[in-house]
């Protein structure tokens, strides 16, 4: 693996992290909140500098199924983040306090949604790259067969996963968290852990469910090639 891969993994592993520490509001509080806000945002940048070339060929080559899914989710995680890292601004208590800016209770609600959209996205952005993750993963650790038993015992850990990760998003309502603001607030009890392993676990669900919606796609893509290939040969 070269090295600007492993950068980018690694950049891509931190922004996951401080994502999910950004979503703990109600464990780590305000400050650390806002820090880790900063920090994103700087990583955000970096990611996106070091993938600048990808913005060059969004309007060159031909357009199929798996290249739309992928532009229209780096888009709407693109929009999803500026949007949040905009919102912030004007919300923040101890970073940006001493900016004149009405703290309104709309852009307060703008923030906690799309922040929730863009914890979606990013499951989604990992798993259309999920396949490039696991063959980074191989290679650093030397996996270079396959191991039937092997394949199977991960795909029963993903669907443990993708169980308990739809348990957790009812358990903790998610979809009103997309949908509805509670200026008050959700309450939770859990635990750092037990937060930790719930929304690791709904990550899961969008992780999984994209990576194989793409090996579908890229299956179906095949197909049809391989019948315009044949058509083509037997009529010439």
């Amino acid at each position: 693996m070269n090295r600007n891969m492993l950068i980018k993994l690694v950049i891509d592993l931190v922004m996951t992290v401080l994502m999910l520490v950004a979503m703990a509001y109600h464990i780590t509080g305000n400050t650390i909140h806002e820090l880790v806000g900063v920090f994103m945002l700087i990583f955000f940048i970096v990611h996106n500098i070091l993938n600048r070339r990808w913005y060059k060929t969004i309007i060159k080559g031909k357009y199929n199924a798996q290249r739309i899914l992928k532009i229209a989710v780096n888009m709407l995680f693109l929009v999803s983040m500026v949007v949040v890292m905009i919102s912030s601004v004007p919300i923040s208590q101890d970073i940006f306090p001493f900016l004149p800016i009405n703290n309104d209770m709309s852009v307060r609600q703008i923030h906690v949604m799309t922040a929730y959209w863009g914890f979606i996205f990013i499951a989604i952005h990992i798993g259309l790259s999920w396949g490039a993750i696991i063959n980074a993963v191989r290679k650093m650790t030397g996996i270079t067969g396959t191991s039937r038993i092997r394949t199977i015992a991960l795909r029963v850990i993903a669907v443990l996963i993708v169980v308990y990760g739809v348990k957790t998003s009812f358990e903790t309502d998610m979809g009103s968290k997309l949908t509805i603001y509670n200026p008050f607030g959700w309450n939770s009890d859990e635990s750092t852990m037990g937060f930790l392993i719930g929304y690791l676990s709904v990550m899961g669900i969008y992780i999984c469910g994209t990576h194989y919606a793409l090996k579908f796609v890229q299956k179906q893509e095949k197909a049809k090639a391989n019948k315009e290939k044949f058509i083509k040969s037997d009529t010439g």
